[in-house]
């Protein structure tokens, strides 16, 4: 009867309440890991600022999730064993946590992958735009990461029941700021575009095709939507489309 009545104690209980749900935290972690690499997570945030600065830290972006996870558990064993202790008055705390605690992993995990997106997102449109020598394209991939990693945040915000409103509002400024600024700051990348695709469809000129345009001559070597590039003997000229519009083209006889 007294190791009956021991082990009904409510802080034996709790006690064993919180060893379990450090087990099961464990075990959560480890098979999330698992999964997680199974499916290639790995290599998709490979050689993104948030992996590398992860790996910097003796970690990676999928231990980090799996540890996360694990985190979670073991937050919710914790205040189990606490509600059951009754360390505390826990009905009304129980409650709150109850709600808050899954917004909060939820509004963890949204911002680890928010920021794993952002980077990968930054890396392919600087990749997408690496053969376009405009000052104004190197700008493209830090605006697309920060808008992204802006509405993370938001959602982020969200979940844990902070008001966005004024947040909100600040993005559709911001956004509207983006298309004002960018239809100044971007104007020769914009004009550039629109002349490449004119270029692309009608191809007055085309790869191999000897020309000038303004003083610079030489064989084509490649047209994109962007630019153009001319060789010369002993020169290469990367030559913005606007400019090829404005200087006009003189394709010259063999």
């Amino acid at each position: 009867m007294e190791v009956q009545a021991f082990l009904e104690e409510p802080a034996v209980i709790a006690v064993a309440v919180l060893a379990l749900g450090v087990v099961v935290g464990y075990l959560v972690g480890r098979l999330n890991e698992e999964l997680l690499t199974a499916a290639g997570v790995p290599d998709a945030v490979e050689g993104t600022p948030f992996e590398r600065s992860a790996q910097s830290l003796g970690t990676s972006t999928v231990q980090i999730v799996a540890r996360l996870s694990s985190w979670f558990v073991y937050g919710i064993a914790a205040l189990t064993a606490i509600h059951i202790a009754q360390l505390i008055d826990t009905d009304r705390f129980w409650a709150d946590v109850t709600l808050f605690l899954p917004q909060l992993f939820v509004a963890i995990l949204v911002l680890v992958v928010g920021f794993i997106v952002a980077d990968k997102a930054e890396l392919m449109v600087g990749e997408y735009l690496r053969s376009v020598k405009l000052p104004e394209a190197s700008l493209i991939p830090r605006v697309v990461k920060y808008s992204i990693l802006y509405v993370v945040i938001l959602i982020a915000l969200a979940q844990v029941g902070v008001n966005v409103l004024a947040l909100l509002v600040l993005l559709i400024v911001y956004s509207a700021g983006i298309v004002i600024v960018g239809a100044f700051a971007f104007k020769d990348f914009l004009v550039s575009s629109a002349v490449g695709i004119y270029l692309l469809l009608n191809q007055p000129y085309g790869i191999g095709d000897r020309i000038r345009i303004g003083d610079r001559s030489g064989i084509v070597q490649e047209v994109d939507i962007f630019v153009t590039i001319v060789e010369s003997e002993d020169e290469q000229y990367v030559i913005p489309n606007r400019q090829v519009f404005d200087a006009g083209i003189v394709k010259l006889r063999e």
